[in-house]
């Protein structure tokens, strides 16, 4: 027995010293480890990158061993030694992937991680076909761009797929489809900001291993196939922000084992099913952005795992179920901007793990519940835009981490305890905007308040709350649209002066600033808004960082000072509406990042700054309605995104500034009122506005023959676009902040003074569909050209008090949408069309002191106008006028004009002269007739055959044949 036991004893020895003589053997292969090594060498490592966490390529080399197999990121087979796994996420790399890469030699690897590196938006390199035995491929965030190359979709044993990038847009696979549709192993398939821009593949539905599809982002269309929420073995499903993707949730049959589902910003809709209520596992539901409606089913009470609930922005409506108080887990309900109703919200006692709780912009009433005050984990709370009253802050008194606090737009009125305010030491930001409130004046003490963000807009507050003098930690103070009067006490900043980056006092009645203090000492400010009050002081100078700065609708007066040019970050700069008096400072124009410049409406007089470099940023440029004199600035064409040019009632001196084609984004143009002169239309000229929306060079002197190139070139105008929209001519501008919870988006609509409907009319905004042309009161001749009837967006055309002839064109009735026609004080002839009794919003008409004749047109809106609009034309007949037509209503349709061998020749009846009128290139001549008599009833125009000799001849062949021009 004892021999047998020691045989045993060494045979085990044996093959013990045999197995590991044998592991020992098996080193990296010397073809792999090369191949790694080149591969490390050609990219360099940069750990500055953010998504960089270790370099383990550092631990590569060949010295010693040079066993592969030991480096970081490296693993091998332990029978033969073959690379087998490779995993460089995170790794700092940085470089070009070269398309010949000596990856493609681990021809043995199963699963590849490169996830987290730079590789400087280099293509994917074909190749990854060659890598057959792999299993896992994740490429993602490392800044890769241009097509997926197809031979990945060869990998037939790929199981685990993640090609999403860092952003979107740089990479596309123009056929998904096509794509995946061998990849039928796959359980996990992440293709997010992957540019897709298709149809939502259906072959998925089939592919029931899957256990993770991410989809987000992708440009997804068509429906999605309700069966993918029924795969067997699906727990996390993203399609979210796709929003041309639609869908709905299934009714019966919905039991997968999904715990996270994210569809937010989908066009998915619909009723949530009860049978929602069958995802036991289900720990995040994000469907924010969508259009479900329908009540919140009980059975939602039934997801006792759920940890994070977004359906906010649907049209949800009813109350929320008293369901709810059982899912216990919850850390972030959502529910803000739907139509939810109820008067109850006890059952939030239970949701004692709530972190972020937001029920805003519904229609919840009643008292706020006291059992608020068991929701101590809560950070975020947002309660706005409801119907809520009570003693909020008293029931908020003990949330010590609450740091988020929106009660804006409540239900609250009365005197708030402040003390409730200073027990909740973590607060940050409060909003308390739109409530009818005061603020105890004594407390207890202010040393602990952390606020950052203030705003109590529109709170009919008559005075600055004594408390925000004591907090040092102020970034956002707001206190617009309240009956604040009196000074600004220096004490509204004191403490908060290095931290202040934005306030806004707009809309109240302030009169000026402490010890008359215009040099505010706040260096890091970047927002600063007091238009709309009563200041009666000189300008204060702007904070050097500021970037908006608006001071617009006050009394001050005084010059600009130069020292306004030191705001070096300056981007919007109002101060229209005050009485500031002298010349412009020359710098203006050269401040780099301004975008808009509104100095309308003062007393400002001298040249307009001429100083615009290259790359000016400026879109919107309004000096209207002050004494600048001079001419345009040539130097305004470096402003390529301007938008908005408004130099209207000014005394400005110069001719037609044709460079303002060049600015292909301008939509308004405003040169009404001043001493503009000389033509506009001429061989030479050439337009391009393309954008044009409003035209008004109305009250100059402006000659020569009417302008039809430049209304020629005005593209916007001919299509019709949006019509049903309310939206309004602006500037949006996104401007740049340090802080997360502070809004530095600016927004101005564009504004300006129209003559409309026989009265000047001001549009504080100017609705997007608002198409304008005014040329009234100038000294243009000429023909009203044909082309005036493809401007089809017009709403508003006045060509009145100038010098032009001949007829009134039908084409003008293809302007379906003008709502205000002027041509009065002109020298027109012929009949008024009766095809513009088809414009139906037409509601203003003026064709008074003209030389028109024959019947006015009858029905729809022309039945509406008043004599006034067709007096001084002593030919006209008819309705309203008490003079019946003698030749009936059928008399021929109005003179328009003859085209013969490029000249415009019309003959024209006036005052019983017969005028021959050759419209040639560049000119007009008239030859009189004098004592012709034509018998032919109502004969006003007489056509010119086109192989007629000029002249005389012309003049006798045209009358001989009697040929009448329709």
């Amino acid at each position: 027995m004892a021999a047998l036991s020691l045989y045993l004893l060494l045979t085990w020895i044996f093959l013990l010293s045999l197995f590991c003589t044998r592991f020992a053997e098996v080193l990296c292969h010397v073809d792999e480890s090369s191949a790694l090594m080149e591969f490390k060498r050609s990219f360099r490592i940069n750990t500055t990158d953010r998504r960089c966490v270790y370099p383990k390529v550092h631990s590569w080399s060949l010295d010693g061993s040079g066993d592969c197999c030991s480096w970081d990121g490296v693993e091998c087979d332990e029978v033969t030694g073959r690379v087998i796994a490779l995993d460089l996420s995170s790794n700092c790399l940085s470089g070009t992937m070269s398309p010949n890469t000596t990856l493609f030699r681990l021809v043995h690897v199963e699963s590849l991680n490169l996830a987290f590196n730079s590789f400087n938006f280099s293509s994917i390199p074909y190749g990854f076909g060659n890598l057959s035995k792999l299993q896992y491929l994740n490429l993602s965030s490392s800044d890769f761009s241009g097509e997926i190359p197809r031979d990945i979709s060869q990998l037939s044993k790929l199981v685990s797929l993640d090609l999403s990038p860092f952003s979107y847009e740089t990479l596309r696979m123009p056929n998904m489809g096509g794509f995946v549709h061998n990849l039928t192993k796959l359980k996990e398939l992440d293709l997010s900001l992957v540019s897709l821009s298709s149809p939502f593949p259906p072959m998925l539905a089939n592919f029931s291993s899957l256990t993770l599809l991410k989809l987000a982002s992708c440009g997804l269309s068509g429906n999605f196939p309700v069966s993918i929420f029924q795969l067997p073995n699906l727990e996390v499903l993203s399609v979210a922000n796709n929003s041309n993707l639609s869908g709905f949730f299934p009714k019966p049959h919905w039991g997968s084992p999904l715990k996270s589902l994210d569809l937010y910003q989908t066009n998915f809709s619909g009723e949530i099913p009860t049978s929602i209520g069958n995802l036991s596992l289900l720990n995040e539901l994000a469907a924010w952005g969508c259009y479900f409606s329908g009540s919140l089913p009980s059975s939602m009470g039934n997801l006792s795992h759920l940890t994070e609930l977004y359906l906010d922005g649907n049209n949800l409506q009813g109350q929320i179920p008293v369901s709810f108080a059982n899912l216990a887990q919850l850390s972030v309900l959502l529910l803000s901007y739907n139509n939810l109703s109820g008067d109850s919200l006890e059952w939030m006692v239970n949701l004692t793990k709530l972190t972020s709780l937001s029920i805003s912009g519904n229609r919840l009433s009643g008292g706020f519940p006291s059992s608020f005050e068991n929701l101590k984990q809560l950070t975020i709370l947002d309660v706005s835009h409801n119907d809520l009253y009570g003693d909020i802050l008293g029931a908020l008194r003990n949330l010590k981490n609450l740091i988020v606090l929106y009660l804006n737009s409540l239900s609250l009125n009365g005197i708030l305890n402040i003390n409730d305010l200073f027990t909740l030491k973590n607060l940050k930001v409060l909003d308390l905007s739109n409530n009818n409130i005061s603020f105890t004046k004594s407390f207890i003490s202010a040393t602990t308040l952390k606020l950052t963000n203030l705003k109590l807009d529109s709170c009919n507050l008559t005075e600055f709350p004594q408390f925000i003098g004591y907090s040092n930690k102020l970034r956002e103070l707001s206190l617009q649209h309240n009956r604040i009067q009196g000074i600004i006490p220096r004490l509204t900043w004191n403490n908060s002066k290095e931290s202040l980056l934005y306030i806004d006092l707009s809309n109240n009645l302030l009169s000026g600033f402490e010890e008359n203090q215009t040099h505010l000492p706040l260096p890091n400010l970047n927002y600063l808004d007091i238009s709309s009050n009563l200041l009666e002081t000189t300008l204060p100078t702007p904070p050097p960082l500021v970037m908006l700065y608006n001071i617009s609708n006050n009394f001050l007066s005084g010059e600009v000072p130069t020292s306004i040019c030191e705001a070096r970050s300056l981007t919007v700069l109002d101060l229209s509406n005050n009485a500031l008096n002298g010349t412009l400072p020359p710098c203006l124009g050269s401040i780099g990042p301004l975008i808009l410049l509104n100095l309308a409406r003062n007393k400002f007089d001298g040249m307009i700054p001429h100083g615009y470099p290259n790359g000016c940023a400026l879109r919107m440029i309004d000096l209207r309605e002050n004494q600048l004199s001079g001419n345009v600035p040539r130097s305004l064409g470096n402003c390529g995104m301007l938008e908005y040019l408004n130099l209207g009632d000014n005394q400005i001196n110069d001719t037609f500034p044709f460079w303002l084609s060049e600015l292909t984004y301008l939509k308004v143009i405003g040169l009404r009122s001043n001493n503009f002169h000389g033509p506009i239309e001429s061989s030479l000229s050439e337009f391009n506005f393309t954008s044009l929306h409003i035209l008004d060079i109305s009250n100059n002197n402006f000659n020569g023959e009417f302008p039809s190139n430049l209304l020629k070139s005005c593209h916007a105008m001919k299509i019709m676009v949006g019509q049903d929209k309310l939206a309004y001519l602006d500037i949006f501008e996104f401007l740049p902040n340090v802080s997360f919870n502070i809004s530095m988006n600016s927004s101005h609509t564009y504004a300006m003074k129209l003559m409309n409907k026989g009265t000047k009319r001001e549009y504080a905004k100017i609705p997007d569909v608002l198409m304008a042309i005014d040329l009234s009161n100038n000294k243009f001749e000429g023909f009203i050209p044909k082309l005036i009837g493809d401007l089809e967006s017009l709403r508003m055309l006045n060509l009145s008090n100038n010098l032009l002839i001949g007829g009134i064109p039908s084409s003008l009735a293809n302007l379906a949408v003008l709502e205000a026609l002027d041509l009065s004080r002109n020298n027109l002839v012929g009949e008024i069309p009766q095809q513009l009794a088809r414009l139906t919003f037409l509601s203003f008409f003026d064709v008074s002191h003209n030389r028109l004749s024959g019947p006015i047109p009858r029905g729809m809106q022309f039945d509406t106008f008043g004599s006034s609009s067709f007096v001084m034309n002593n030919g006209l007949c008819g309705s309203p006028f008490l003079n019946k037509c003698t030749n009936g209503e059928n008399a021929p349709p109005p003179p328009s004009y003859f085209k013969v061998d490029n000249e415009e020749e019309c003959l024209f009846n006036l005052d019983g002269r017969i005028v021959l009128v050759v419209a040639g290139v560049g000119f007009l001549v008239g030859v009189v007739i004098e004592n012709l008599i034509i018998d032919e009833k109502s004969v006003w125009f007489l056509c010119c055959s086109k192989k007629m000799a000029k002249g005389w001849k012309k003049v006798r062949k045209a009358l001989a044949n009697k040929k009448i021009c329709n």
